[in-house]
């Protein structure tokens, strides 16, 4: 039996104690990883309607029959299509924070979900004889589900802006941090909630924000939470020493509202760790950054086997490649590039890769950063970067247990060298194997600055503090789609 640990993030104040507001929740944290829960209830919705859409186009063909149909098999030919099309919008990224970026691309993707789906299933009816269903009922219960499944996105994309399905949040500071709050809710990752206001405490406080929401304070902070209808109370203050007014939070907490630190609310809302609102004391007292035998043995279990598989789904377009840059090279240069890099405590290994840059690409002997349209890079590397082909030889690294599937990309020790001085935590990246994805790669472009490598740490931190083997699904799933869409490749 597999335990899920499931939690969900909400406030009962002005709903009423137990009242269920499932667009006001705003997040479910599932097998330690944070999902937005409103994402969560759309590919609930859309996993019934592809499962029940195959009996439904059964009994519709059935009418030539006199609407009689035997179910034997039924179900799980159902269940298979379900499975096969909701793994493939997961990859084609229809089930990310951040999948509202238009209408045109959500319903492009859906589009070539299908097509991916209807070939994906034909191969499944080809090597499984017993799972194929008529031509007619397929037919007819591929399209319903595309009508109802776009019909299902397009509201949902509209009902994602209304204000009174986001979660109204307060903000007790007014400072740099609640500044941070404030420029997050007018980007695309601040959907999930509405800030009401900001409070504060002290006379003394600087005031970083917009001035005109600043909330009096007249009575208790209880009655202005229940006045606001607020769902939820972040805690940003610059320095809680002075001034935290700790009986009226506890008021506020026992009276059913949720209270929230900043660091825990960006986690929440970003997928990432903070680093500046990150302190050590909360790291030590945090409920992550679990490193179980269990979870070690399952995860190596896990890279072998899918390297053993992939390995041998892609071996001709290995070969291809090797090909391909063996006479771009003019049948003298070599095919694989093998390059320091930094693993697991801090040890290093030889990472390989296919070679897509020009053999003079670092002649100086002197690392540098990856750029955007790099001159160094060749034609076929070009394509194979843009691909994720080059990647292909490190499931080698990942069978001598260098790498694993998923974990922080591996930096070479130069840079490691540099960034561990300059940006705090740097080096809690190489207490977990580094990956061929990870949750930083496939959340952020290519990293080509040190700006670049602190941003993708926070997203490393959040993987390794949440680790689990849904999150590592999660990622590779994902990952197809980054692929697919060509995103962040240099």
């Amino acid at each position: 039996m597999i335990w899920a640990r499931v939690s969900v993030v909400r406030g009962d104040g002005p709903h009423g104690a137990g009242a269920w507001d499932p667009w006001g929740i705003g997040m479910i944290r599932l097998f330690r990883h944070y999902v937005p829960l409103p994402l969560l209830m759309l590919a609930l919705v859309e996993a019934s309607v592809f499962f029940w859409s195959i009996p439904l186009g059964k009994f519709a063909r059935s009418w030539s029959e006199g609407w009689l149909f035997s179910v034997d098999g039924l179900f799980g030919k159902a269940f298979v299509f379900m499975l096969v099309m909701v793994s493939i919008m997961t990859a084609m990224g229809l089930y990310e924070r951040n999948f509202w970026d238009g209408k045109a691309d959500m319903m492009l993707r859906v589009a070539v979900g299908f097509l991916l789906g209807l070939f994906t299933i034909t191969l499944i009816y080809y090597f499984f004889p017993d799972l194929y269903l008529g031509r007619g009922e397929f037919g007819i219960a591929f399209a319903v589900s595309f009508l109802l499944v776009a019909l299902a996105r397009y509201g949902f994309f509209h009902l994602s802006d209304y204000d009174m399905l986001k979660r109204r949040v307060l903000l007790l500071g007014c400072g740099r941090r609640a500044r941070q709050i404030e420029q997050l809710s007018n980007g695309r990752e601040g959907k999930g909630f509405k800030i009401i206001g900001f409070v504060r405490l002290n006379e003394s406080d600087e005031v970083a924000v917009d001035a005109d929401r600043l909330l009096p304070v007249r009575g208790t902070l209880r009655d202005l939470a229940e006045a606001q209808q607020i769902d939820e109370i972040v805690v940003a203050m610059e320095d809680r020493r002075r001034g935290f007014p700790v009986d009226q939070i506890l008021d506020c907490k026992i009276s059913g509202f949720e209270i929230t630190d900043l660091s825990t609310f960006f986690e929440r809302e970003t997928g990432k760790i903070q680093l500046d609102s990150l302190h050590p004391s909360a790291m030590i007292f945090s409920d992550g950054f679990h490193q179980a035998a269990l979870k070690t043995v399952s995860k190596r279990l896990i890279d072998v086997v899918s390297s053993l598989l992939l390995l041998g789904l892609t071996w001709p377009i290995m070969l291809v490649a090797a090909l391909a840059i063996w006479i771009e090279s003019g049948r003298r240069g070599p095919i694989f590039y093998r390059q320091t890099r930094v693993g697991r405590h801090d040890r290093v290994f030889e990472v390989i890769k296919f070679r897509s840059m020009r053999t003079d690409a670092e002649k100086d002997g002197v690392a540098q950063w990856a750029q955007k349209n790099d001159s160094r890079v060749t034609r076929v590397g070009a394509f194979i970067r843009k691909t994720r082909i080059d990647e292909l030889p490190q499931l080698f690294n990942v069978l001598r247990g260098e790498m694993s599937f998923v974990g922080p990309r591996p930096e070479r020790p130069q840079f490691v060298a540099e960034l561990s001085q300059s940006i705090p935590y740097y080096s809690m990246r190489h207490r977990v194997n580094p990956g061929i994805t990870g949750w930083a790669q496939i959340c952020y472009p290519y990293g080509a600055s040190e700006e670049d490598a602190r941003e993708k740490l926070q997203y490393d931190l959040y993987y390794i503090k949440n680790y689990s083997v849904f999150l590592d699904l999660m990622v590779l799933l994902q990952t197809a789609h980054v692929i697919l869409w060509g995103k962040g490749a240099r």
